[in-house]
């Protein structure tokens, strides 16, 4: 009769802990811009899978620009309401979004909106795009994380105050 040997399992590498914060920062330095009143706070910055979760603010009517994502992207509106020029549906406090793939949109906030906050998980870049449809800029996870690795530098964070994000 042989001996039965236990063993320890071996190590779990590569999985990364879980992340429990709160979303809408109370630091104001936590909003890294993005475009004139637009702002992102970064929840989740994917690097392995390319994706990314964040908080969109937009202020005084601000726009994201014309742009479409290779991946699905689905939001949930927080705070005030958003469209897109391209649709005539309105989301609203409460409001779940679906964006399929490829879909060409320009998000804009109405102007009796002070403030709009969406949760958003993006399963791809974002590609910015001309009225032709020409690509004319990206944004990835890796052009997030450089965005807010120069921001919280610039505002004494510290460039590492994004790491706790990166998975």
């Amino acid at each position: 009769m042989t001996r039965m040997q236990t063993r320890e399992p071996p190590p779990t590498r590569g999985i990364q802990a879980e992340l429990a914060v709160a979303a809408i920062p109370v630091d104001e330095r936590e909003w890294v811009p993005q475009a004139p009143d637009v702002w992102f706070r970064p929840l989740l910055l994917n690097t392995v899978s390319g994706g990314w979760c964040n908080l969109l603010r937009v202020r005084k009517s601000g726009v994201l620009s014309r742009h479409r994502h290779p991946m699905l992207v689905v939001g949930y509106v927080i705070k005030g309401k958003w469209r897109y020029l391209e649709h005539d549906w309105v989301a609203e406090e409460g409001s779940f979004v679906y964006e399929p793939p490829g879909e060409v949109h320009t998000l804009v906030v109405p102007d009796d909106v002070p403030e709009m906050i969406t949760f958003f998980n993006i399963g791809g870049a974002m590609i910015y795009l001309d009225a032709e449809d020409r690509t004319i800029g990206y944004e990835d996870v890796w052009t997030k994380l450089a965005m807010c690795r120069e921001h919280y530098e610039r505002v004494g964070l510290g460039a590492a105050w994004v790491e706790r994000f990166v998975r």
